[in-house]
């Protein structure tokens, strides 16, 4: 592959962010080169979100990536809030008036786009390291990176800085023109990996004395669970039997009865955080998914705010070049920032009502617990909070 030392769109980051938003770009004939720091099996490696608001499916078909999705993605009109020993249906397609979610893994994602990229010919670069970005404030923007132990550099219009939280795009701006908004939270997820069938259809959110409890999957034979833990634990601590043990304890008594186990294929525990830089546009550089925001995976917001950001950047660099108008850059951080806040506020809401908190924390100790439980019974009662959260989780509209 010859790398191009001049794109219209230098991209930094093989994500499913900056995948998506090169095949976009590329629909419409605008040139992008997309630098990775990493190698294609380490991106691929990465075990994420596995949950796509209608909006992220619908991009993704625009973009062209979406077949394997649709034969193998399993579609979800609802999940189970369990608490008190009982779940409790929501209804997304009853309360959102047909909207719905897929479960497709955030790796399944990536594969299509670095697939569908690959056969389109269009030039990635992986092991790109040391990467800098440099005039981004200016008209003439320039990526400089090592590549095979040589020195590169990629002129461009504009940069999207797609790389992640540890990123090079936010650190290459000032410290004093971004605002950042953080909350950690004092625990973590303890995830495994199993090759064996769900413990039911749909996704069970477990609220308990013990702590929050997630059964997921990636398909009918590949579940996904999580325990929340002590972010002092260590994954060696935690045998497979322990974590079965831990996770039966918390679901009720039907799903405890019918959950399969088997040995894991994945371990490892996620701390996490509520995390926002603003504003998202600097000159002529973008900030996208994770190098702007971060939420707790509560509601699976993660992967479709990347998504709507992408949604917004392509959008507006399409209007640059095929309009001559910069009306979308211009917007583009406010855009985004609307919808990263509401999220943000639904993962907040979310992770509080469904975690226990030290006794130190404001929504801690018994007191907080029996505030939790009068909330999930209020839910579990009233149509018009279930709205709410239905709307919240199917994703608001671009």
């Amino acid at each position: 592959m010859v790398i191009p030392s001049h794109t219209q769109v230098a991209i930094i980051g093989a994500g499913p962010s900056g995948l998506l938003l090169g095949s976009l770009l590329a629909r419409e004939g605008i040139d992008a080169v997309i630098l990775e720091q990493r190698t294609p099996d380490y991106v691929l490696g990465r075990i994420r979100a596995g949950v796509l608001e209608q909006t992220t499916v619908e991009l993704l078909e625009r973009a062209g990536v979406a077949d394997r999705l649709h034969r193998e993605g399993l579609p979800h009109e609802g999940f189970d809030l369990c608490f008190g020993g009982a779940r409790h249906r929501i209804d997304l397609k009853r309360l959102t008036r047909g909207k719905q979610v897929v479960v497709y893994g955030q790796t399944e994602v990536t594969r299509d786009l670095m697939d569908h990229r690959q056969g389109l010919g269009l030039p990635t670069v992986y092991e790109a390291e040391q990467v800098s970005l440099h005039g981004f404030d200016g008209t003439k923007p320039v990526v400089r990176y090592m590549h095979q132990g040589q020195p590169r550099e990629l002129s461009c219009d504009f940069i999207a800085g797609c790389d992640g939280f540890h990123g090079a795009s936010r650190a290459s701006v000032p410290a004093s023109a971004l605002t950042q908004h953080e909350r950690v939270y004092p625990f973590g997820w303890l995830g495994v990996l199993s090759r064996t069938p769900p413990v039911a259809h749909e996704l069970i959110y477990s609220n308990h004395e013990r702590g929050f409890a997630l059964c997921s999957m990636r398909s009918h034979n590949l579940s996904r669970y999580y325990v929340q833990c002590s972010l002092q634990d260590q994954v060696e601590q935690w045998s497979d039997e322990a974590f079965w043990d831990e996770l039966r304890v918390r679901l009720d008594p039907a799903a405890a009865q019918a959950l399969v186990t088997g040995p894991s294929i994945e371990k490892s525990i996620a701390p996490l955080r509520s995390f926002v830089t603003e504003p998202m546009r600097f000159g002529r550089l973008f900030l996208a998914g994770d190098a702007a925001h971060i939420v707790p995976p509560t509601g699976a917001k993660g992967l479709n705010l990347a998504a709507s950001d992408v949604h917004y950047l392509s959008s507006a660099l399409i209007e640059h070049y095929r309009q001559g108008s910069d009306h979308g850059i211009e917007h583009y951080s406010a855009r985004c920032l609307a919808r990263v806040w509401k999220a943000s506020r639904f993962s907040w809401w979310f992770t509080s009502l469904m975690h226990r908190f030290p006794q130190s924390e404001l929504s801690g100790g018994a007191m907080g617990y029996r505030l939790q439980q009068a909330e999930l019974e209020y839910l579990a009662q009233s149509e018009a909070a279930q709205t709410v959260m239905a709307e919240n989780y199917v994703g608001l509209p671009f």
